[in-house]
């Protein structure tokens, strides 16, 4: 293979993925991600939706590809312990009322393995961070991590994508007085014995 044609094949495929991400971040930020259509990010980067879709697949991949989330979790270490649980619910339940785009991230999720990849990567990466930083003992930090994302990610899909009522009638107070103990359970509650150590 010629190598003289491979670079600048490549450099215009790159040239293209950075067009159409610039594109979609733009278009999903300005009509969401219901409204935003392949058709008219396409026309945004000045290129034949075909390519979007070679490139990336389907707009659910693309989505997942352009989805830059920052879930500005408090500093726990400037919060009493005994408030952590209370603390991240009510931060996440202002997240998730105000960004929409987060919310879709989460119906993506939900059938694509992109965006479910990307949602891992966003709650692995930040949420664990700050559970370690919170004062958890670094061996089970991860894991309470999973559990507090478990809670955080189920209530977002009864209240936000599955819409169920009771959950939906559930004013942000009455949902950090609920779910809030469970978080801090998650957070400071000793771990039960493994099976291993109880043999």
């Amino acid at each position: 293979m010629d190598m003289t044609d491979t670079a600048p094949r490549t450099r215009r495929s790159d040239a293209t993925r950075a067009a159409i991400l610039r594109a979609a971040r733009a278009r999903f930020a300005a009509d969401g991600y219901d409204r935003a259509t392949i058709r008219a990010i396409a026309a945004d980067a000045r290129i034949d939706p075909s390519m979007v879709m070679r490139y990336y697949g389907s707009k659910e991949g693309l989505f997942a590809a352009a989805a830059e989330f920052d879930l500005h979790l408090p500093d726990l270490t400037q919060v009493p312990p005994e408030r952590h649980g209370e603390t991240l619910i009510r931060h996440f339940v202002r997240r998730w009322e105000a960004d929409g785009t987060l919310v879709a991230l989460l119906r993506a999720a939900s059938t694509n393995p992109g965006a479910a990849e990307r949602m891992r990567g966003i709650f692995a990466d930040q949420l664990a961070t700050a559970v370690a930083r919170s004062g958890a003992d670094p061996a089970t930090a991860a894991r309470r991590a999973g559990l507090v994302a478990s809670q955080i990610l189920g209530l977002a899909l009864t209240r936000y994508v599955v819409r169920l009522p009771p959950v939906v009638d559930l004013d942000p107070e009455e949902l950090a007085a609920w779910v809030g103990p469970t978080i801090q359970r998650y957070l400071t509650q000793p771990f039960p014995p493994s099976h291993a150590s109880a043999r």
